[in-house]
């Protein structure tokens, strides 16, 4: 019961903080644009640590590299097409005279699914060990915060009411701890293949980093300046979350044969 507990609430993290922000975007738009500039090339950095310095590596650890890196591929390249498709789907509906009644279904849909992701990647982690599953958490909730407040502004922009808005942020958000749960009672590290979960785990973060949000940082960033702001805020993203993996790992308990032989019921 403690493990499902600890689960919980580190699922809770990003789904949490995120909605504060929204609550924030409601009462201040301007303030949290602003959070939002410096937020998002941060959460670029988080990821790319939680990625390549602790879920690959872990991974590569308690299985073989080829399948750990392949899986990191397809991962990638499974959450491309899935962002294709919304895309196709955004358009194939955009021909509808209501076009913002057609973009507020697929900006839920997409939002939920993202955040169910989000759970099962933590689940992955955690089953490694409680500072692992901390550290994704960290880097998750660090993507989380900007977007959902993305999310918000744009479904207000759509429409929706402020009071609507909150409860389907809320509805969504609970969809990460869903399917953590989900996937934790599904067993072990024994019965996960769990260098394939990390793998994927891996790959849907790199591609969020890679795809999503590095772009926008070359947009928002002056072509004549090596160094600004959002690249700054990059590398401390990096910078920070590296150091709290070593940190995690060095003071946490990490006894994840604890974790890894308990039985789920």
């Amino acid at each position: 019961m403690a493990e499902y507990l600890q689960l919980i609430g580190l699922t809770l993290i990003g789904g949490v903080f995120s909605l504060i922000g929204g609550i924030i975007l409601l009462k201040d738009e301007k303030t949290s644009r602003k959070f939002a500039k410096y937020a998002t090339p941060f959460a670029a950095g988080a990821l790319l640590s939680a990625v390549f310095l602790d879920l690959l590596k872990d991974g590569i650890e308690k299985s073989e590299s080829g399948i750990v890196l392949l899986s990191a591929l397809i991962g990638f390249l499974t959450f491309f097409m899935g962002e294709r498709f919304l895309h196709w789907f955004h358009h194939h509906h955009g021909d509808n005279e209501d076009k913002n009644s057609a973009e507020k279904p697929l900006i839920i849909i997409g939002d939920t699914i993202h955040n169910a992701l989000d759970g099962i990647a933590i689940t992955a982690a955690f089953i490694i060990s409680p500072a692992t599953g901390l550290i994704t958490a960290i880097a998750v909730a660090a993507h989380e915060i900007p977007q959902e407040i993305g999310d918000f502004g744009l479904l207000l922009s759509r429409g929706m009411s402020r009071k609507n808005v909150l409860i389907v942020n809320l509805v969504s958000a609970l969809a990460a701890t869903i399917a953590a749960v989900i996937t934790f009672m599904l067993g072990s590290a024994s019965v996960i293949p769990i260098g394939v979960v990390l793998g994927i785990s891996a790959g849907f973060l790199l591609y969020i980093a890679a795809s999503d949000i590095i772009p926008e940082i070359h947009a928002n960033t002056p072509k004549n300046r090596l160094f600004d702001w959002p690249v700054i805020m990059l590398l401390t993203g990096v910078i920070v979350v590296g150091i709290s993996i070593n940190l995690a790992h060095k003071y946490i308990d990490v006894d994840s044969d604890h974790v890894e032989t308990s039985s789920h019921p």
